[in-house]
């Protein structure tokens, strides 16, 4: 009699031996910026109603572009979802704007509720955005809850304000935790084991690379204006025209330098972050992260971002966010803990993306980053 020598699927598990891949992305700034500016010039032309298509665009774009394993991330919104949030969202803040402008009372009451309903849109707009995220046939889901939501995003805040700002690297490092553990992938939750003395520590690092850099900015424009100066007193020796030229190029030279500074510190912040974050995170019984993303690589690419916008006028806007997503796919490795082609998707409700709609028009907009 044969017998049936087929592994069973706890045997097949058994069997599986980790792996890890790194992150990989293919898009190019050419072929962005042509997107990006159709959707830009569509935009304006319609009155913003185009903005909806713009985002699914570049969402699908990026996501799409973005590959593990062999296989590559899907966007799943569609424009006419996103169109009807963002057209809700809009009478809610004209409702807003009525309620400031004309009537004081109703605008202080639409303040304090606004404030109550941002732990709502947050967590609603992430519950969103990870609906519609999807690898290998398979969506992440978002599960946070609205006490914890609060508590984060409102209540640690105004609590470190009374504290000169010296409890927020711990009220940040609350809000990484919250973001990134309530996610869950085929029904599996985010397990984020960060420590606060890291924020702390990148918060330090980067002051003092801005500081260094700073030193260096101030010491240039110091220069700089003596000279000027000098010249002003000398008016016979040196054209007025030329005095005035001197005059805008420091005043540009400034613009570049706190652009520079601010740079620098969101280089080095973001980089310090972002490794403790992934390395201290994994989904349970199914992947481990690993980011070993350099400080003087990252923080040298957010300098010339930065610039190359700048002096662009934003036009170098694509070609930025292509730099910068390949190097944080390049940075990033993921250790596979089972087969992935086991997994299925956990069913759930579809939701809305009013909430995160409006979240963008009050400047309470998250990403993952």
């Amino acid at each position: 009699m044969d017998l049936d020598t087929t592994p069973t699927p706890s045997a097949r598990s058994q069997e599986f031996e980790a792996y890890s891949r790194r992150v990989e992305f293919s898009g190019s700034g050419k072929e962005f910026f042509s997107i990006w500016i159709v959707n830009i010039v569509l935009t304006l032309l319609t009155l913003g109603i185009y903005s909806a298509w713009a985002k699914v665009r570049t969402y699908r774009y990026f996501y799409g572009h973005t590959q593990l394993d062999g296989h590559r991330f899907d966007y799943l919104a569609s424009p006419i979802q996103i169109l009807k949030g963002r057209i809700l969202a809009f009478i809610l803040f004209v409702i807003y704007m009525f309620c400031t402008q004309f009537v004081p009372i109703l605008g202080v009451l639409a303040v304090f509720g606004l404030l109550f309903l941002m732990p709502w849109m947050v967590n609603q707009g992430m519950r969103f955005n990870m609906r519609m995220s999807r690898y290998r046939n398979v969506r992440f889901a978002f599960k946070g809850n609205y006490g914890d939501a609060f508590l984060n995003f409102i209540v640690l805040p105004i609590v470190s304000v009374f504290t000169l700002y010296l409890l927020l690297p711990y009220v940040l490092k609350r809000i990484d935790k919250y973001l990134h553990s309530e996610i869950s992938y085929a029904d599996k939750p985010i397990t984020v084991n960060t420590k606060g003395g890291e924020y702390y520590l990148a918060v330090i690092l980067a002051y003092v690379a801005c500081a260094i850099v700073g030193v260096i900015v101030m010491t240039i424009a110091g220069v700089f204006g003596l000279s000027l100066q000098t010249m002003m007193l000398d008016p016979e020796g040196f054209e007025q025209s030329l005095t005035a030229i001197s005059a805008v190029a420091l005043i540009i030279l400034f613009v570049v330098g706190y652009t520079a500074i601010f740079a620098v510190y969101m280089g080095v912040y973001q980089t310090h972050v972002r490794n403790h974050l992934l390395n201290s995170s994994e989904i349970e019984g199914i992947a481990s992260f690993k980011s070993d993303l350099r400080i003087v690589d990252y923080t040298l690419l957010t300098l010339t971002n930065a610039l190359a916008v700048l002096c662009t006028l934003g036009l170098a806007i694509p070609w930025a966010k292509v730099r910068t997503a390949k190097m944080l796919c390049r940075a990033t490795e993921i250790t596979f803990l089972c087969d992935p082609q086991t997994l299925t998707d956990a069913q759930g409700e579809q939701n809305s993306s009013f909430a995160e709609e409006a979240a963008d028009f009050f400047d309470v907009d998250l990403s993952l980053g």
